[in-house]
Order: C-alpha cells, then structure tokens, then sequence
C-alpha cells in the first residue's frame, strides 16, 4: 500500500498510509488527542478530520485551544445546527445557505409565516437538544445528479439551484450533523457536542433576498453570534448593549447634530450643533496640516470623463461614480436642463477621490527635485455610489469630506516620508483621544505591476520606517494595491471596537498614466512617485466615531455647546446673561436657558443634549458673583467665582494643538 509522510509542527515524521485521515493521525498519537480534535491544518490548509490525506504533507492537530480554527468550526457548525433545529420544528420550511461571518453566522430560509422572538427561543432550546445528543458530523462526496435528484425528491429548490451553479470539476460533498444532511464544502467538528451550549445566542431577524437579487424571492434570514466559551459571549452581549447606547444615530438626535432624508440618500444635513463639531476639527486638521509641511488646494468636484479614463478609474471604479451628462448647446438661461444634442454633451462624473486631480495641480509647470517633497492637502468632497443597504448614519454615506492629501517624492524620500507621516497621525489620534493604535502592513499582491526589484525597495522603505519610529505592525501578505504596498491605521474606541480610519499608500502609477514629472539633479525628466495619505479617512465617519466613542461627552473644545447658563428665579435672567456675555468674550461657546422651568428639569434636557458645564443662577449668586457648576456626569457641583471659573474653561476650551 501507498505511504505518506506526515510532518508535525516539532519537526517528526511519521509515515502513514495513503488516505489516511487527521481524525486517525490524532488518534494514533493518543487517545485524549483524538477525542479533543476538531481538525487539522494541512499544508496550510484548514482540513477535517475525516478528509483522506493523499500525499506527503505538512500537519498540525488543532483542538479548542487553537482560537481561530475552533471558533470558525464552532460558528460553522452553529449554522447547520440551527437550521437542523428550524425544519425540526418547521419541517415545511425550505433551507438555503447559512455562511460564517463576523462573531457568528446567518441562514437564510424560505417561510410564509414570519419569525418571532418566541420563534427565535425556541429555536436555541432545540439547538441546545442537539448539542446535548452529541451527535456525530459524517461527511461524503456525491455524484451531481445524486445530490440533485436528493434535493428535489425532499422539495430544497434552492439547493438544487446550487448545485446546478457549482462548476462542473468541484467535488461535491454533502454532511450529517446527526440524521440533518446539508450540501457543504467544510470543514465541521466531530460531533455536535463539541459545540459550547451556553457560548451561542441568536440575534436578530432580517429580510434578504434570494442570492441578494432583488427580482428573488425574499427570505428570512437569521443571525447568531458564538463564542468559545459563557464568558466571552456576556463580554460581547455587554459591547453591543454599550454600542447602542452609543449609537450615533440616536445621540445625534439627542444632540441635534444632523439628520438624513429620502430625498438625499447618503447625504449629511448638518445642523448647527453638528456643523460645530465638525469645523472644529476641520480647523485643527487644518492646523496640524500647515504644521506638518502641507499646501492646501481646492479641486474641482465635477470633472469630465476624459480625466477618468486616463487615470484608469473609468473602467475600474465606474461603477461607484455618479455619472452627470451636460448639453453645451443650452444657453443657461431659456433651455431646460434635458441634453437634445447628443453631439455637444459632455460626460462627467462627481468625483469619488481627488488623486487625479492632484495630479493635475503638480503637472501645472515645471517641477524641479528642488521641489519635492510636495505635500498637497485638500479637504475634497466626494461622492460615491453605495448599495441603500449599505448605508449607515453618517458612518457609510454617499457623500464626504476627506482630509485627503498626496505626496510627490523620489524613491528615495519614501522611507522619510512614511516615518513623518507615521508621528503626524500617531500625535492626531493621541490628542483625539485614541493614543493606541495598530499598522497593518499589506504587501505584493500575485497580480501587480512593477519589477521585484521596485516592490522589494519600497516594501523595504516602508518597513524601515515603522521600525524607524518604534512602531510594531502586523503583516498582512498579498493585500497591497496592484501598484504598490500600503499602511492601515486601525484605532481602538472606549469599548474595544477597531476601526480603520488612516492609510499610507506608494503609488507608482497615477504619475505614470497622468504623465506627472521633475526634472532631477542629472537634467533628465523623472516619474515622482505619489503618497496618498489619510488621518481621519473622512470626516463624516470620523465625527460618527468620536461621537460613539466619547458617548456624545465629546472633550470640551470639540462640544458645540460648551456651557448653558440656566437660570433658577427669573431676577437672574439678567446676571445669567452677564455671565454667558463674559464667557463669550473668552472664546466660550455659551448660551442661556432662561425659561420658566424648574432648574432639575433644564439639568436633565441639557444632561441628554451632552452639554458639558452646566450653570445655575439664583439669588444667592446674583448677589455673591458666584455660579453654581454641574458638570456632565457628576453628582456634585461647586460654587465658583464667575472669574476663575472663566479662566479654567478658557484654558479648557484651547484646542490641544494651541494648549
């Protein structure tokens, strides 16, 4: 018989014979090894136990303790378990796909009736019955008009309908979890006992339709999350109960920050509370940008496809840009704007990124060396096609604001070029409150244009210059643009999420297809190469994010309203317009509340609005010069002279970067 050699994580071998399985391999080793086994990595590749090894191979054993492949086969596994426990409860309802996504899973199923929360309870308690059995996964590899011939004997059109759409040379197989059979590429777990019982809870119910065709039928689509163990599931149940009560949305009513409409989708209607959060942080950018060396210029936001196809975003980004068609024929005046004259319409999109158009900028005269670095910073508005589903408050919209800017250097000003960039974003997200951060360093993809010799360079640089500023990163291969190597910033919130906001990128490209160039010390013309750049990635989401970050209780120079002088008798009226006049007068955003109220009814309102200073006025602090001080958040307040107390929330209210 055939053997194969087996290499183990140590450095052993072991010759087997060929076929053998991971679930044997495991069981070979020992007898606790097999039972605790869950699957294997072979060459790499995330393998299951009962899948035959027909070569020589490389082989890790995993179980429970190996975090990542135990929670995709957990949460896997909590898929088909799930829709096993529907058609037992349902048996006429029809089962679609139900893949592994973030914290947990979905399936889709095909029911007249709607499910309920009651639905979703009974659901889990039957999951849990079929954990407790510990019924065993089996797998097999069908012939295809095996498994059609099975799908449509037991009424699963929608999994005839995949088959069918499965290439002609793919294995298929087919797996039991207990008697409940599903078409599936694997890997599972061995049983169904080795699924946590008390680490799953099932979410949510959503609508979605058929292969995400709106034309299909719509279906029902569950979500669940899981985790390894009782604990971790509270910890992330505890996360989303704090991310709702941070939810920007909600806040942003509260705070009457903004608001969306149907007839803008995507679109931000800034008010005037909201529109003060953000020109305060276009301010300081503004500042820190003039600090760090940059030019700002302003682009122009309606552009002719000319300019599109010659970057390359026509063919590739079309399908993300709103196209506007103008008739140059129209005199502006009489005509209406429909295009009668095919022959003088002009073809322009909105533009989705400014790269181009920066280019633009650099190509306007000659460039020497002398020149470079050039930093271009603009503050560019753009516009960007996206699914309505995918739409989120201000998080994920249609139109935005970038701090965007590109950089124009040699190759041999990269390394510098990155390392400044790396302390100019680490010392923006310090003084935004997000002092730690994580680089995530992605590499050549397989698809790619440029020598070897140029990506090994400019990787280089680029690593260099993380190492350069003290920084670790995390290597992600093969995930760099087609033209060249990036960086990712991720920052962590206040309740542990990660968000993507920076980015450094090495482009060759752009100045090549745009025809950008300097004349260098030898005479000769040279390509720059382009830096694109972000700190914040745009403001609309970057004001989402401190929002929730901060719970609304933005730090007191970014609050739109900074104190609220309230007053508690009406004979206050006038000092407590005194005393917001004074403070005004220092830089203070400040207003009265002068209303016929009870003074703890102002203190809740302005509380919800996440007013930060809030002072009462009554006769005792007419007389004394003095206002009594409640601070968000805190129980106790201070009485203070109207004067000191204006000095500390000047020095307060001073931008980090002017402190």
């Amino acid at each position: 018989m055939a053997q194969v050699s087996l290499t183990f994580p140590d450095g052993n071998q072991r010759a087997y014979p060929a076929g053998v399985t991971p679930g044997e391999v495991a069981a070979d080793i020992s007898k606790s090894l097999g039972k605790k086994a869950i699957s294997a990595q072979v060459d790499g590749q995330h393998w299951d136990l009962q899948w035959p090894i027909e070569h020589d191979a490389a082989i890790a054993i995993n179980t429970m303790s190996d975090r990542a492949p135990a929670l995709e086969l957990v949460r896997h596994d909590l898929a088909h378990i799930m829709a096993r426990a529907v058609q037992e409860l349902w048996p006429e309802v029809r089962v679609t796909i139900g893949p592994v996504i973030e914290h947990g899973w979905y399936y889709d199923f095909d029911r007249q009736e709607p499910f309920t929360p009651e639905d979703l309870g009974a659901i889990e308690k039957k999951m849990r019955e079929i954990i407790a059995a510990r019924d065993p996964v089996t797998t097999e590899v069908w012939e295809r008009d095996r498994a059609i011939a099975h799908y449509t004997a037991n009424n699963e059109p929608y999994k005839v309908e995949l088959v069918e759409a499965i290439p002609g040379d793919e294995p298929l197989r087919m797996y039991w979890h207990g008697h409940w059979q599903d078409l599936c590429r694997g890997p599972h777990l061995q049983h169904t006992g080795q699924v946590p019982a008390d680490a799953f809870k099932l979410m949510s119910v959503a609508g979605a339709y058929w292969r995400g065709d709106s034309s299909r039928a719509m279906l029902q689509r569950i979500y669940g999350v899981a985790f390894l163990n009782r604990a971790e599931l509270k910890a992330h149940l505890h996360m989303l109960e704090e991310a709702a009560k941070r939810d920007h949305r909600k806040l942003g009513r509260e705070m009457e920050l903004f608001h969306m409409q149907e007839e803008a989708p995507g679109q931000v209607f800034w008010h005037p509370n909201g529109w003060t959060i953000y020109t305060a942080l276009q301010d300081y950018m503004r500042r820190k940008q003039r600090a760090g060396g940059y030019n700002e210029i302003n682009t122009p936001q309606v552009v002719d496809r000319k300019l599109w196809e010659a970057s390359g975003h026509w063919d590739k980004y079309q399908h993300h840009m709103f196209i506007v068609e103008v008739d140059e024929s129209r005199d502006g005046e009489t005509d209406d704007a429909a295009v009668r004259d095919k022959t003088r319409t002009r073809i322009n999109a909105l533009k989705p990124m400014n790269c181009p158009c920066h280019v633009q900028v650099f190509n306007q005269g000659l460039k020497s060396y002398r020149d470079l670095p050039l930093r271009l910073a603009e503050f560019g508005s753009c516009a960007r096609f996206e699914p309505s589903g995918a739409l989120h408050g201000i998080m994920r919209v249609r139109g935005f604001t970038q701090d965007d800017a590109h950089i124009f250097c040699s190759e041999d000003q990269i390394q510098s070029e990155c390392a400044r960039f790396i302390d100019f974003l680490a010392d923006v997200y310090r003084e935004l409150g997000f002092p730690d951060f994580e680089i995530r360093f992605a590499t050549r993809p397989e698809q790619r244009v440029g020598s070897d010799e140029s990506w090994d360079y400019v990787e280089g640089a680029l690593e260099n210059a993380i190492k350069a500023v003290g920084r670790d990163y995390t290597l992600e291969p093969g995930d760099g643009a087609f033209y060249g190597p990036k960086l990712d910033f991720y920052l962590t919130d206040a309740i542990g999420r990660v968000w993507q906001c920076g980015t450094f990128q090495v482009d060759p490209n752009l100045p090549e297809r745009l025809d950008a160039s300097y004349i260098g010390q030898d005479g000769d013309k040279h390509r720059p190469y382009m830096l694109h750049r972000a700190v914040l990635g745009s403001f609309e989401r970057f004001i989402g994010i401190l929002i929730e970050n901060w719970e609304g209780k933005l730090p007191f120079w970014m609050a739109p309203r900074q104190v609220v002088v309230a007053s508690i008798v009406s004979d206050a009226d006038d000092y407590c317009r005194e005393v917001a006049a004074a403070l005004q007068a220092r830089g203070i955003r400040a207003e009265t509340d002068l209303r016929n109220e009870k003074i703890n009814y102002k203190v809740r309102e302005h509380s919800v609005g996440k007013v930060p200073v809030i002072l009462a006025c009554g006769a005792r602090e007419v007389e004394d010069r003095t206002v009594t001080v409640r601070r968000l958040g805190e129980k106790q307040t201070q009485n203070r002279a109207l004067d000191d107390l204006a000095n500390d929330l000047a020095r307060e209210a001073t931008p980090p970067d002017l402190a």
